[in-house]
């Protein structure tokens, strides 16, 4: 036998045998006794991290928790702001606002430019789209346009987006002066003739 095999038989005796030596703790296991302990890798500390989040918590209180965003993508990364705008937007229901005021600032585009220097959108409301002119003849024109002009509007909005525009004429100076008036008179007109 080699003095190898003594120690290998000697090793074998110490551990297999029930008169193994108590072992103390020395200085590195207390050491790992105490990380484990507060860097929070018990095993009661992975229970408590593997427990469900509870429902209505943000990420901030994940975050407190001790959880941590993993290798994948989830809604804790870091998000691109096109995202949460969009986002924003579809919880506020601001969708199609948002897409009437696009429309608003493309008119020219949407109608031409000779019908955008004379008619300009005002309001809209429940498919309804109000357009002012500024002349009388113009708002004629326009009303020949209108299923050309809703065509358009729809074909960039979506279909059936605004039902009805409705167009208005310049807004023309009133003859109603002061606080008496008759109801049904024609104004100063009355007294020509």
């Amino acid at each position: 036998m080699s003095p190898t095999d003594d120690d290998d038989t000697a090793a074998a005796d110490q551990t297999d045998g029930p008169a193994a030596a108590p072992r103390d703790d020395d200085g590195l296991d207390l050491a790992r006794q105490i990380t484990r302990a507060t860097a929070g890798t018990t095993p009661a500390a992975r229970r408590r991290r593997r427990q469900r989040p509870v429902q209505g918590s943000t990420p901030t209180d994940d975050r407190r928790r001790g959880r941590l965003s993993g290798a994948h993508p989830d809604e804790r990364d870091p998000q691109l702001l096109e995202g949460e705008v969009a986002r924003l937007v579809g919880r506020g229901g601001w969708e199609l606002p948002l897409r009437m005021r696009g429309v608003f600032a493309r008119w020219p585009d949407l109608v031409g430019d000779d019908v955008a220097a004379h008619c300009t959108p005002e309001s809209f409301n429940d498919g309804v789209l109000v357009v002012r002119t500024d002349s009388t003849a113009w708002a004629t024109q326009l009303k020949l346009l209108t299923p050309t002009v809703l065509g358009r509007l729809n074909a960039d909005l979506g279909p059936g987006t605004v039902r009805v525009l409705e167009v208005l004429g310049p807004h023309l100076p009133t003859w109603k002066k002061g606080r008496r008036s008759t109801r049904d008179g024609r104004g100063p007109r009355d007294t020509y003739g």
